[in-house]
């Protein structure tokens, strides 16, 4: 918030926040009346209470990651607390009402019952969740920055595949930076409450030490009589502070073991402990078959086992309706005996691209249930248009009462080109390679790219995500699948119809060129058969313009769609390097020069087709997998760079060994580029 002039102006809340730590750094040095330091106590309690609800109703972390700043404010609030009373005790010789109220009550004015009482409460919170949540925090750091490079590839490839937009990556970046910054925080943060146990500790035994001196020498007491006055308040106010600074770090431990879910851990423990009612049931049986056995107390478990039976059944019962809610029953087809005179007319034409549901997918594609399939799948057709040029057809999502409840179906053109089968209620995680942990999960593999994958529980997703392994939701997964089957038919999505779309586009702008391009050069055919090459092996049409220049050029002399697509991608090659992010440094495979030469001669004699000799070919084919594959594995894009004239034929070889690798000729790349052989085809 800014004023009028420029600068930024102050917030109330600002200055309250600064107003408290003034104050903190106050009580350290000036004497505070009992009923201030009563005050100061009682604003302590509820503030750690405050802060254990904001910790149990919070669904995120990040929507507590003011939580490591506050644990260091409350740590010095509670020290400067420990000075005030110990300076009102020592000089007054009382310590306020609220820690006389503790020593009397709380522990019945019984002073060794309440040191042992406080010795309890030291050992709990130091050992047991200080402990814990330092290790916890230590690890969850360690975990998430160790995951950070899978989580920015997934954002990257969901933004790539037009799942998100620019703003939408930029915000999951900046949320995983933030991740890594509070569990960062929080590791260190720990640290403040283990010394701040410790400091309780000494603080007491200081305060029993003091009281005993103060008392004997200064106020003539016996060592009974300051052991009865001193101790009873020094034990109170140490109850006083350290109870509220075990609710904190309890606080602490329950936000840094929370796992990746967006409701509370009230909704999220009654979701999974309740999840299974057969067990909840089995529990309660138990309970009662311990009650019914000699010498064991038969109320209490008969009463405990009857009600954890009935939170079953009533779970049980909950979970039936639930069910029967979500999947609703297929509607029949309504059956009539009308006969309807067949035509032309009334033929459903054939849908250039289709996704069929199966009825329990249904709800991803409905907004009114939460569904954003649709929006996803219009992003997918923006994606594609900016990254290929290809403005594609409409994609109709509809339901199949014919497919499995979770199964979904790609179809091109009316034939199943891509089907999956989705657990709707899981998360899919992705193995990037090397990584040493698992987690439990159902074996499956990943329908885009093929990889190794596991369907793991939500419960399950942070941990997966702290590991390494890329974690998507369902919906995600099938765009995932309809984006790699469209870059990979795109070139069966351009009709004629396109074509003369894009040549009316651009007669807009350069009316001259494609007069003389078409229909004086070549047909509407001719240059669908070309952009169709192009977009076969990937190549962007984007900049037609290029593109209609090439062919302007190189169109008098052969009509050949093969020779002319070489053609334009010479003159795209800027455009295919920069595509598929290959500069400066080519890392590519390359042909052994007796093996170029045999097969340039075998490609002047007979041509780019068939009649390769059979031994030479398969030496080819296995060259090429092998030396693809070590590339993938390697971490690199499988390229292969040949001469001009081998190009074609090199590229028909690879199309049925492994199609995903890049051919690219010599006279395609720019001479400033580096090309590095990574492996060699010989015969």
């Amino acid at each position: 918030m800014t004023n009028p002039s420029g600068a930024p102006s102050i917030r109330v809340s600002d200055v309250a926040v600064a107003g408290a730590m003034v104050a903190m750094v106050t009580l350290l040095i000036v004497p505070l009346p009992e009923f201030l330091v009563d005050l100061l106590l009682t604003f302590n309690i509820a503030a750690a209470v405050v802060i254990v609800l904001v910790s149990i109703f919070t669904g995120e972390v990040l929507q507590f990651s003011s939580l490591p700043t506050l644990l260091l404010i409350t740590t010095l609030f509670r020290i400067t607390l420990n000075i005030s009373t110990t300076r009102l005790l020592l000089t007054t010789g009382e310590a306020g009402e609220v820690i006389r109220r503790f020593g009397q009550y709380v522990i019945g004015g019984n002073t060794v019952v309440g040191l042992i009482v406080f010795l309890i409460l030291i050992i709990v919170q130091f050992i047991v969740i200080t402990k814990g949540a330092e290790r916890v925090s230590e690890v969850a750091a360690r975990f998430t920055l160790d995951a950070m490079p899978g989580k920015q590839m997934s954002i990257d490839a969901d933004l790539n595949a037009g799942l998100i937009t620019e703003a939408e990556a930029r915000a999951r970046r900046r949320q995983i930076e933030r991740e890594a910054d509070f569990y960062g925080a929080m590791d260190g943060a720990t640290k403040f409450i283990k010394g701040d146990a410790i400091a309780g500790l000494l603080i007491v035994f200081i305060n029993l030490l003091g009281g005993f001196i103060v008392g004997m020498l200064q106020h003539g007491m016996t060592f009974a009589e300051a052991w009865g006055h001193f101790s009873l308040r020094t034990v109170g106010d140490g109850l006083v502070t350290q109870i509220p600074a075990l609710l904190i770090s309890t606080a602490a431990g329950i936000v840094v073991t929370r796992a990746a879910d967006e409701s509370s851990l009230g909704i999220e423990l009654t979701r999974q402990l309740g999840g299974d009612p057969k067990l909840l049931m089995l529990a309660g049986g138990l309970m009662m078959v311990l009650g019914v056995i000699p010498g064991l107390p038969t109320v209490p478990f008969f009463v405990i086992g009857g009600l954890i039976l009935g939170i079953g059944a009533v779970s049980s019962r909950y979970q039936r309706a639930r069910i029967a809610a979500e999947v609703p029953e297929p509607e029949p087809l309504p059956i009539t005996n009308d006969v309807v005179p067949e035509s032309w007319v009334q033929l459903t034409p054939v849908d250039p691209l289709e996704v069929e549901l199966g009825y329990a997918l249904v709800p991803m594609a409905e907004p009114g249930r939460g569904g954003d399939l649709l929006d996803r799948v219009v992003a997918v057709r923006k994606q594609v248009a900016a990254n290929l040029g290809l403005l594609l057809p409409y994609i109709r999502v509809r339901d199949n009462l014919a497919l499995g409840p979770y199964q979904y179906v790609i179809k091109l053109r009316g034939i199943e080109v891509g089907s999956y089968e989705l657990q709707p209620d899981r998360y899919l995680a992705m193995d990037p390679g090397g990584l040493e942990e698992t987690v439990p999960g159902q074996p499956t593999v990943e329908p885009a790219f093929g990889l190794q994958a596991l369907w793991i529980s939500p419960a399950d997703k942070q941990r997966a995500e702290l590991i390494g392994y890329t974690v998507v939701d369902p919906a995600s997964v099938l765009v995932a699948h309809l984006t790699e089957v469209i870059k990979e038919n795109a070139h069966q999505l351009l009709g004629r119809q396109e074509v003369k779309g894009m040549v009316d586009m651009v007669r807009e702008t350069h009316p001259a060129l494609v007069e003389e391009l078409t229909p004086r050069l070549l047909s509407l055919g001719e240059i669908q058969k070309v952009l169709q090459n192009l977009l076969a092996e990937g190549v962007p049409i984007r900049d037609l313009v290029l593109i209609f220049e090439a062919l302007a050029d190189w169109a008098p002399v052969t009509k050949d769609p093969e020779q002319l697509t070489e053609k334009v991608r010479v003159a795209l090659g800027r455009t295919i390097v920069h595509h598929f992010e290959l500069g400066p440094v080519v890392k590519a495979i390359t042909l052994a020069p007796d093996v170029e030469q045999r097969l340039s001669a075998a490609a002047e004699k007979r041509g780019p087709g068939p009649g390769l000799d059979p031994q030479l070919a398969q030496a080819v084919i296995n060259g090429i997998a092998r030396e693809a594959q070590a590339m993938a594995q390697a971490g690199h894009t499988p390229v292969l760079v040949c001469s001009p004239a081998l190009r074609p034929v090199i590229r028909r070889i690879a199309q049925h060994t492994y199609p995903r690798l890049i051919v690219l000729s010599y006279a395609e790349l720019d001479p400033r580029l580096e090309i590095e052989s990574v492996g060699v085809i010989r015969a």
